[in-house]
């Protein structure tokens, strides 16, 4: 009860002015398909199932992708908000699936050339279930405007930049791990943000010394707790670390469910997944600033070389292996906590409360698991990175204060009702 209670403030406060769902400008989607959860689905598939794209990368893809589908929706519907870049000329009666296609196929098709033959059939496709006329021309012209705009807002933004982290040989610095013992995502830390000044704009104390208490605390934990062959772990433990670990799940199939659930129209859908999606990418910009500021070692490397950390409290087990893999860069701060803060804020930001139940399958675990609400998803991703054996306690929480307050920076200032 203590961790909810934690992340229930982390959470708060979140201020009416966002106001729920179902009082947004776009009333309420009441029968058919939404376009913008559509193209949701297929930007995952260009992104994450086609390119492969590691999560800690597709955060810029998408918040680019939703960014300027927001822009377009936004338009279309008579700009009720401001624009997160820009607000194109719209005639009335332009057709908004039309303009949530052209958005989302243009930047995907920017960003991934190699998929250019499959991503213009399955827009043709599309296009090809929109009517024909002066309402369909307008939609693509907004859309592609909108695109236009995200592409040039983000050229020479620093992604995929030939940049590394430091490998260390001292106690407590990191180094690559096995089994593919690479690295990977340094430029993330150094990627331009979508909103906030910098990535190093929200630094933290750093993790614990590794002769104090904190840190034999957390060792300690993530070594009993984390082990492949645990047997202090539950059952259900295991099953949530693996959840936790699929992420399809926090960062696309929860949100397009709320957006089902709640019945939000392409408006509230467009805006709920731009927030979320902004803030998660500039959340993972400075997560992974941190990370290289700390390069700080992992669990599979900290727990067999114990023995050199000058910790009384530690004891090495050269054989210690995590459940998980551990991911290519360092522990300090967890880059899954960054996020899932981040998403979790500005899920409430946007719906106004905590409390809206939701669940998701995985088959990476072959279990579903289901939340009263926001705070208590965030507090479980918190121990679930600790039961899978690949971050720290203190990594964890950093995290979740890095993503929490990242969101409350960027949804200050975007995504407001116009004035």
């Amino acid at each position: 009860m203590a961790v909810l209670t934690l992340f229930a403030v982390l959470l708060s406060p979140v201020r009416a002015q966002a106001g729920t769902g179902s009082s947004n400008t776009g009333g309420s989607n009441t029968g058919g398909s939404n376009a913008v959860i559509t193209w949701n689905v297929n930007a995952q598939t260009a992104i994450y199932e086609v390119a492969r794209q590691p999560p800690y990368v597709t955060g810029r893809a998408f918040a680019m992708v939703q960014g300027a589908v927001y822009d377009a929706v936004n338009a279309v519907s008579g700009t009720p908000y401001e624009p997160y870049l820009v607000a194109p000329r719209s005639r009335p009666g332009a057709s908004l699936d039309a303009a949530v296609a052209a958005a989302a196929y243009t930047m995907l098709d920017s960003m991934f050339p190699e998929q250019a033959v499959a991503l213009r059939a399955q827009y043709d496709a599309y296009l090809a279930g929109i009517g024909n006329g002066r309402g369909k021309t307008d939609g693509i012209s907004v859309g592609e405007r909108a695109a236009a705009a995200m592409i040039a807002a983000r050229a020479g933004d620093g992604a995929f930049a030939d940049t590394s982290y430091t490998i260390g040989t001292a106690p407590g610095q990191w180094r690559p791990t096995p089994p593919g013992f690479a690295q990977d995502g340094a430029w993330v830390g150094d990627l331009r943000p979508f909103v906030i000044r910098s990535g190093s704009a929200f630094r933290t104390p750093g993790p614990p010394p590794l002769t104090s208490a904190a840190y034999a605390r957390d060792l300690n934990e993530v070594e009993a707790l984390g082990s492949a062959t645990s047997t202090v772990r539950t059952q259900d433990q295991t099953e949530a670390a693996i959840w936790w670990h699929d992420r399809r799940l926090t960062e696309w199939e929860i949100k397009r469910q709320l957006a089902r659930t709640q019945h939000l129209s392409p408006l509230q859908t467009a805006r709920m997944f731009a927030m979320a999606d902004i803030a998660n990418a500039d959340s993972l910009t400075a997560c992974f600033n941190e990370k290289k500021f700390w390069n700080f070692w992992r669990p599979i490397t900290a727990i067999p070389l114990a023995g050199t950390d000058g910790n009384p409290a530690t004891t090495a087990d050269p054989s210690w292996t995590p459940l998980l893999i551990t991911p290519p860069f360092p522990d300090y701060t967890s880059g899954h906590t960054c996020s899932t803060s981040a998403i979790m804020y500005a899920l409430r930001r946007f719906f106004g409360r905590d409390s809206i139940p939701f669940s998701a399958y995985s088959a990476d675990s072959g279990t579903t698991r289901s939340f009263p609400g926001f705070s208590a998803a965030l507090a479980e991703v918190v121990e679930a990175r600790i039961w899978g054996g690949v971050h720290y306690r203190t990594a964890d929480v950093q995290g979740t204060i890095i993503g929490t307050g990242v969101a409350r920076y960027v949804l200050d200032r975007e995504f407001q009702k116009r004035r």
